[in-house]
């Protein structure tokens, strides 16, 4: 009885749990997962949830990975650097139910490490980078992104 008890919850806790996790990571494990990337387009979009703009641009991100399955959307969060609570992303990924992957960044001073990602980024947020890693182009935006903008960036990238 106790071990289908133990397999009940841990098949719940799976369901329960967004498909795309919520690891930990640090910027060298980012880098590599952004070069790594050679099949798809990449929407990279560095967020934190006290950030309103971020919070309000996550269903268009959402959107395009629901519609464009060829297209890599990863959400990196910024939360480490002012709350190191990585269980509070996690629980703000599951309320919001984000399907995309969510990366929590384990880096405490963006100063030093912002121009690795993009050298012309000033560190403020929301922040999105989008890769093609076959054509070699990149674009990135530092502002929030409204109704059109990920196309039209995809696109630039094609």
């Amino acid at each position: 009885m106790h071990k289908i008890i133990t397999l009940t919850l841990l098949a719940l806790a799976g369901f329960l749990t967004p498909a795309a996790g919520q690891d930990l990571v640090r910027l060298q494990k980012l880098q590599q997962i952004i070069q790594n990337e050679k099949e798809k387009v990449q929407v990279i979009n560095f967020w934190a949830t006290w950030c309103a703009p971020c919070v309000k641009e996550l269903p268009l991100l959402e959107k395009l990975k629901a519609d464009q399955p060829g297209i890599a959307v990863r959400l990196i969060s910024m939360d480490m650097d002012l709350d190191p609570d990585p269980e509070k992303v996690r629980r703000f990924a599951a309320r919001k139910k984000i399907q995309s992957q969510v990366l929590i960044l384990d880096e405490r001073n963006p100063n030093q490490w912002i121009d690795q990602i993009a050298k012309e980024w000033s560190g403020a947020l929301p922040a999105t980078l989008v890769i093609n890693n076959k054509t070699g182009k990149r674009k990135f935006v530092e502002k929030e992104l409204h109704e059109g903008d990920l196309e039209k960036l995809i696109a630039a990238v094609q």
